[in-house]
């Protein structure tokens, strides 16, 4: 007997039309023979599911159940496809708790972490294994000064939202005057800003999952922009970044993103897919967290399916396996 499987997707952000596209790769690559798969856009105006003829159906949010044609649909499993808020920072994954629904995420303390940029830093330099870039955090309701912040780091430096994905918000500021509109910017997406010093070095990033009670690491990628940056334009713009995988890197330096890579997902107690970045400043051969997704996209052209590929795996085999081992939990 199939198993119903919510597939949520869409979002309160301005990550909802990437969640719309990694849920089309996801619907595409799970099972039929073995999934019944409802995709639910979420919306602020509804949680809506859309039957093949066109009819909506709206989700009974106090059990996350559909009903159609008389027939109650709960879920075995939610596949959480929404980047950014509610279902990459941990509301979601607590209403799911508390509703005793499986899902394929991390959990609602990790989730909601990993999502802000500076208190994830804090913790995984607390950690120390990996090397963390030195950083302020600052918050629209709380009074700030640009010449303390520039006294503490050293530019060139980053600010972006402490909250927020696919680099919306992000500035690179290299002199003091562009400092405050960087600001601005980033304020106009979140209430809490990350600025962090600069490291020069090669992007590496990993997916990370866990399946058949094993951690697995898939091949790593090299981000190679020809933007001064990986920004939203680089991300998901075709020919404006060249992303190699696996990375032609150092074996050793492979082994090293792998093994810190794996005690992260683990410190950090992560479950499903969580994609993690790092800079290896190759001149002081030095490693550096940058941050943990959790939520990575899942597109066609996406890091993390170029990964599975790259490991010789089919997007179905790996959704599956992803899919099964948070029905265990």
């Amino acid at each position: 007997m199939k198993k119903n499987i919510a597939l949520v997707a869409g979002g309160y952000s301005g990550e909802y039309v990437i969640s719309v596209q990694s849920a089309v790769t996801i619907e595409k690559n799970l099972d039929s023979n073995k999934y019944a798969v409802y995709k639910i856009i979420v919306t602020r105006e509804g949680w809506t599911y859309t039957a093949p003829d066109g009819k909506q159906y709206e989700v009974d949010k106090n059990d996350f159940s559909l009903l159609i044609d008389g027939n109650k649909i709960k879920f075995d499993c939610v596949f959480i496809g929404i980047h950014g808020t509610p279902g990459e920072d941990g509301r979601l994954q607590g209403y799911f708790e508390m509703l005793d629904i499986p899902y394929t995420s991390c959990g609602m303390v990790t989730s909601a972490l990993t999502f802000n940029k500076s208190y994830c830093n804090k913790v995984v330099a607390a950690f120390n294994v990996v090397n963390v870039s030195k950083s302020a955090h600052i918050f629209s309701n709380q009074p700030y000064n640009t010449q303390d912040i520039l006294q503490q780091l050293r530019l060139p430096v980053f600010v972006k939202p402490a909250e927020g994905g696919s680099s919306i918000g992000m500035s690179k500021v290299k002199t003091a005057e562009e400092l405050q509109p960087a600001i601005d910017k980033a304020f106009k997406e979140d209430t809490q800003i990350l600025i962090e010093e600069f490291v020069k070095g090669r992007e590496l990033t990993i997916g990370v999952y866990r399946a058949g009670g094993e951690l697995h690491v898939l091949p790593m990628t090299e981000v190679v922009s020809s933007k001064e940056f990986f920004d939203y334009e680089a991300k998901y713009t075709p020919g404006v970044s060249n992303e190699i995988t696996p990375a032609p890197v150092p074996a050793e330096i492979t082994t090293l993103v792998q093994q810190t890579a794996s005690k992260l997902y683990n410190l950090l107690n992560c479950k499903g897919i969580t994609r993690i970045d790092f800079i290896w400043d190759e001149a002081n051969n030095k490693l550096f967290f940058l941050e943990a997704n959790t939520m990575p996209g899942q597109s066609e052209n996406s890091l993390i399916p170029q990964q599975v590929r790259a490991a010789g795996m089919t997007l179905t085999d790996f959704y599956g396996a992803v899919l099964e081992e948070a029905m265990k939990r």
